[in-house]
């Protein structure tokens, strides 16, 4: 077995210690850095030489112009309609696990609302022993619960299924994003209304025009389900639904209905057009799995990848990427860049959270041949994310949703990357 980390090429300390020469004198310099003096560095700049913006230039702060390429991104032959579509986070130009609200990616189903706070309902009613409506004010007097989850789209990477199609990690998997959320737990606003012993289940309904609704068993609502009010520090963007949306840590992002309006209690499941339509899994024999919710473990490599090829050359090469699994925390990644002939442990950055974004880093270095950058991903319950070809054998390629493969990254000599698949 092969460490790469015992690849020989530039090193770190070769870097630093020329950076330092060059400001000293202007030594010959190493790769990646310029002969001589270097005027950025030695001569007044002009944003050192007058003021800057006032304090209240910007009263609502935006990313600085030179990050203005982060953005949510769509492909436009995707659906007949943006108004019921979905675009993609920018997952492989963001480090860290938080993914800010203005880039998080977007489904919607008849378009994006605007409900205010004011004009905001929740009805609670079927089986309970008080139909209730609750106004905004009202599920602000509940018990605040705060969660970080990750919102995966069932069909995040479903173009995929089929054979490498799209270029670019934000478009073959940039259907996710993760916050922290405050709200209010739904079995407390159950619990107002009082369950019926019948109560089995819960029918979660959307104030927009397609009334997306989705039917959630009574044990997950009463676990871990949060009626979210703010995320990541303030109030939910119009087009994550404010002025409050469902979390359903976990599980596919369509049940995280949004400008939820009604709850309705249940003895069986609704059984309602969009879980009955689409987000069900079609089988090699023409049947079609449903209730098919949690999303189970999965990881992508972000960087190096499609849109990040790598243009500084060989040495010292920082792979990262992003894990999470639907059944847990994850306890392992591990990072293959001979296509899966070996594999090597990769550092889970930061605090890892159960059914949130794992940030992972693998420090290699590059000796400036091809690689086939792939990454896997182990949760606490042991699974262990699988290869594309292993999820075919079983669920044919006549599917969807739920594709949770292994992502392959070809990387080329000159750095360039593209997505492909090993047979």
């Amino acid at each position: 077995m092969r460490d790469d980390t015992e690849r020989k090429g530039p090193s770190r300390r070769v870097f630093l210690t020329s950076g330092a020469a060059i400001m000293a004198g202007g030594a010959a310099a190493a790769q990646g850095t310029t002969q001589g003096a270097d005027p950025l560095i030695t001569e007044v700049q002009p944003w050192a030489s007058g003021f800057g913006d006032p304090v209240d230039a910007t009263p609502y702060g935006m990313p600085i112009r030179f990050e203005e390429h982060v953005v949510r991104r769509n492909v436009e032959w995707l659906t007949e309609s943006p108004v019921s579509s979905i675009n993609f986070t920018p997952i492989h130009a963001l480090e860290g696990t938080i993914t800010p609200q203005g880039c998080a990616f977007e489904r919607h189903h008849s378009g994006a609302i605007e409900l205010s706070k004011a004009d905001y309902r929740l009805m609670v009613n079927g089986r309970v022993d008080r139909p209730l409506v609750f106004t905004f004010d009202d599920l602000m007097r509940f018990p605040r619960h705060v969660m970080t989850a990750f919102c995966e789209c069932a069909a995040n990477g479903g173009m995929e299924w089929g054979g490498a199609q799209l270029e670019g990690c934000q478009f073959t998997q940039g259907m996710i994003h993760n916050m922290e959320y405050t709200g209010v737990m739904l079995r407390d606003v159950l619990a107002e209304a009082g369950v019926q012993p019948e109560g089995t289940w819960v029918y979660v309904e959307g104030a927009d025009a397609s009334s997306n609704g989705r039917s959630i068993p009574m044990d997950k609502a009463m676990d871990d389900v949060l009626i979210a009010l703010f995320a990541n520090g303030e109030a939910l963007r119009m087009e994550h639904g404010y002025p409050a949306r469902l979390v359903v840590p976990g599980w596919e992002g369509n049940m995280w209905v949004k400008w939820l309006r009604r709850i309705g209690v249940h003895d069986q499941a609704v059984e309602s057009r969009e879980e009955t339509s689409k987000y069900t899994d079609m089988m090699p024999d023409g049947r079609a799995r449903k209730w098919t919710w949690v999303m189970d473990a999965k990881s992508v490599i972000t960087s190096p990848s499609p849109q990040v090829p790598i243009r500084h050359g060989a040495g010292p090469l920082v792979v990262t990427g992003l894990a999470w699994s639907g059944n847990g925390a994850i306890s392992r990644v591990d990072v293959s860049s001979d296509g899966g002939a070996t594999w090597h442990p990769a550092r889970l950055s930061g605090d890892v959270k159960p059914k949130a974004l794992t940030r992972f880093h693998y420090d290699m270095d590059w000796d400036g041949s091809e690689m086939f950058l792939m990454s896997r991903a182990i949760d606490d319950t042991g699974y262990v994310q699988p290869t594309k070809q292993a999820l075919r054998e079983i669920r044919g390629v006549n599917n969807v949703y739920h594709n949770n493969g292994i992502q392959v990254w070809w990387v080329r000599a000159d750095g360039e990357v593209e997505n492909v698949e090993i047979a």
